[in-house]
């Protein structure tokens, strides 16, 4: 009787006999590691093979190229038949599909512009979230190790796995993480203004954009062109210096445009095209109608440029009071975020309603969003007086929601974390040490970027009504 061979890791005798799905040590950019990596592409180009590999256990904004000389041949981890890995508890894709994503991988620029290298932040932000390894220390201003494979022949169809006729939204629904196209950066660097960002996703970007070393953007209408001579003569015959919508809010040089999805559908698709370079969790669908976005900008002589944006469903059937939410690279780890937030709940204090964003949260929005819950009901129970004399300070779940507009379970969830709920004498209190107290303090003293209510001129519009009419229409 014969049956098969156990599972084990296996000594790789060429490069040849690496396929999609295998994992092995690749020595990351940057850096002394060898993480366990699974091969997610492979493709030939002048006599070298190219890899394109994602890091277990880290984010797939550090996913790259990369050749021979980096990966550790002595453990490989074939997949089986059934798409799992040799290794228990580790998963493969079961579906493939043909390779159209990027026909180069990230390359330094060779024209003008300031770089900004998103594998700086990610870098950071995984060093806190990883405990198990170690992340490398990525300088901003320092191109990382990069290797460039072979280009593609493509079509100019848009590269998407998803149905013809359903693309871009303001939400951005969850993608398939078994998509092996989605999977993979297809852009290679793209330029906003003055600034060159390297891209951390795919984003569904013309094929004929995809081949290109760099993708020219207007900060303005966020159009994209293929070289910055369109993108001149594009800017001398685009109108727009800030975003087409109305202005609700300023305060020195910071602004909130609010944009219909409906009316500025154009400008809605483009924004959201271009977020989806940055967000890894959704992909995109065509219709945003349904949809209100909130644009962030900062003003010069030369207009207003984007720093982020939200998107909010005009009807929420379960309170989300945030769709989308995205920081630009440029301005992240600068209070921006937090202003963002601030924001979307500024606006639900105007509707007289509690909200919390949409899940799933991308890493960065979970931590910027504990952040801004921490601090928010931390400054009200810091600054809560005594009842008596002899009395300590009393509130209640509710009265914090109300004051805050922060849902009740995020409010016992953040509670809960900072380890503040206590359960004594049949009844459940909170407690805050001096420490915690001295630390908030401290954060809040930093936080120098915040929303004033007076400055915000906005009058919440009932949609529901509004489709009504229109269906009578």
């Amino acid at each position: 009787m014969t049956g098969e061979p156990e599972d084990r890791d296996s000594i790789c005798d060429s490069l040849s006999s690496l396929v999609e799905g295998c994992r092995l040590p690749v020595k990351m950019s940057n850096s002394d590691d060898w993480p366990l990596a699974e091969v997610i592409s492979i493709r030939d180009g002048e006599g070298t093979k190219y890899f394109y590999v994602h890091y277990i256990d880290f984010n797939k904004r550090l996913d790259e190229w990369v050749t021979e000389e980096r990966l550790d041949t002595r453990k490989v981890q074939f997949p089986r038949k059934d798409g799992a890995s040799s290794q228990s508890g580790l998963q493969t894709p079961k579906t493939r599909v043909e390779s159209t994503a990027p026909s180069r991988p990230e390359t330094p620029p060779n024209t003008p512009g300031e770089l900004v290298n998103g594998n700086a932040l990610a870098a950071a932000l995984n060093k806190k979230l990883t405990r198990k390894r170690k992340m490398p220390s990525i300088e901003a201003e320092v191109a990382p190790e990069v290797v460039v494979p072979p280009p593609i022949i493509g079509s100019g169809a848009l590269v998407t796995s998803e149905p013809m006729g359903k693309r871009i939204s303001g939400s951005l629904v969850t993608h398939h993480s078994d998509d092996v196209v989605t999977r993979m950066k297809n852009i290679e660097m793209i330029e906003l203004g003055h600034k060159r960002i390297r891209p951390w996703y795919f984003s569904p970007y013309p094929q004929e954009l995809v081949n290109l070393p760099c993708i020219y953007i207007c900060e303005f209408c966020l159009k994209y062109r293929k070289s910055r001579t369109c993108l001149n003569r594009h800017m001398k015959k685009c109108n727009l210096r800030h975003p087409p919508g109305n202005e609700i809010y300023r305060k020195s040089a910071i602004s909130f445009f609010e944009i219909d999805g409906r009316k500025n559908k154009a400008y809605a698709q483009n924004l959201c095209l271009l977020a989806k370079l940055f967000l890894d969790h959704k992909t995109l669908y065509y219709d945003t109608d349904p949809f209100l976005f909130y644009v962030m900008t900062h003003y010069d002589s030369r207009g207003f440029h984007i720093v982020g944006y939200f998107s909010k469903e005009k009807e929420s059937t379960e309170d989300y009071n945030v769709a989308c939410i995205l920081t630009m690279p440029p301005y992240q780890r600068k209070g921006y975020g937090k202003l963002l937030i601030e924001f979307s709940y500024e606006l639900s204090k105007f509707e007289g309603k509690t909200g919390s964003p949409e899940k799933p949260l991308s890493d960065l929005g979970l931590l910027s969003y504990r952040s801004y819950w921490s601090q928010t009901i931390l400054d009200i129970l810091v600054t809560q007086s005594p009842v008596g004399d002899n009395e300590k300070a009393q509130i209640t779940i509710n009265e914090i929601c109300e004051m805050t507009s922060i849902k009740k379970e995020d409010v016992i969830s953040t509670l809960q974390n900072l380890n503040l709920i206590n359960y004594y004498k049949g009844q459940y209190i909170i407690t805050i040490s001096q420490e915690m107290v001295k630390s908030h303090v401290a954060a809040m003293e930093k936080r120098s970027l915040r929303i004033d209510p007076k400055c915000l001129h906005w009058t919440p519009k009932d949609w529901s009504k509004r489709a009504k009419w229109l269906e009578k229409c």
